[in-house]
């Protein structure tokens, strides 16, 4: 008996109505992909004419849910590591002041992503980022310089006391200023390599920041 249609081809099956609909549905996923990877390569490939001509549209689409922090051909690699820390001056109710140690922000960070199948964005890229992002602001004396520099002070900031000012407000105390500092270390070579790296750690101390209402989470205030 002969079987009713052509089941190796399951499309003959259909209306011509469903057969457009699927074509359509499958050129537009196909398309949207192609645009996808387009702007991906543009985002990370080496400056041409086209990427320059449409870095506004390439920037619109790519930021922030497709962010890439490296780039195709790249000829250095990381050669280091950095770690952002932090201590604050607190104070008191009764009038006396003290500093805390230095908290390694970054290494909290990698607690935090260590076994996890499915690290957020933050713990990953948040801190990171803004310190990249502020850093490359400072001037000699290590102060943020222009507007933008300013905004970044201002963004680094929220995210130290996003994260630390419950912990140092828990005593009753009052954070007054905030101090952050980075820690660099050199990524250091393979036991079979014969280049020679010092592992010697280099900080970069920034001066005193005082705190204010705004830098504080939505609902937190200073004790």
């Amino acid at each position: 008996m002969q079987p009713h249609g052509d089941e190796s081809r399951p499309l003959a099956t259909l209306t011509l109505p469903s057969r457009i609909v699927i074509g359509t549905a499958a050129s537009g996923i196909a398309v949207a992909v192609l645009i996808h990877l387009a702007m991906m390569f543009l985002h990370v490939a080496p400056a041409n004419t086209l990427s320059k001509q449409q870095a506004g549209l390439i920037s619109d689409y790519v930021y922030p849910e497709y962010e890439q922090n490296w780039k195709l051909f790249a000829p250095n690699p990381l050669q280091q590591n950095t770690d952002v820390q932090v201590r604050a001056q607190l104070r008191a109710q009764g009038g006396t002041a003290r500093t805390t140690g230095w908290t390694d922000l970054t290494a909290r960070d990698g607690q935090a992503v260590l076994h996890n199948p499915l690290p957020s964005h933050s713990q990953q890229n948040q801190l990171r980022r803004g310190w990249e992002l502020f850093s490359s602001t400072l001037d000699a004396q290590n102060r943020p310089t222009g507007e933008r520099g300013e905004m970044f002070a201002r963004y680094l900031r929220r995210i130290v006391m996003l994260r630390m000012s419950g912990e140092w407000t828990r005593g009753g105390e009052r954070i007054e200023q905030i101090q952050i500092r980075s820690r660099t270390t050199a990524v250091l070579p393979p036991p079979w390599s014969a280049e020679k790296i010092s592992d010697k750690p280099v900080y970069r101390v920034l001066p005193w920041w005082q705190i204010t209402a705004s830098d504080f989470p939505e609902g937190a205030t200073n004790k």
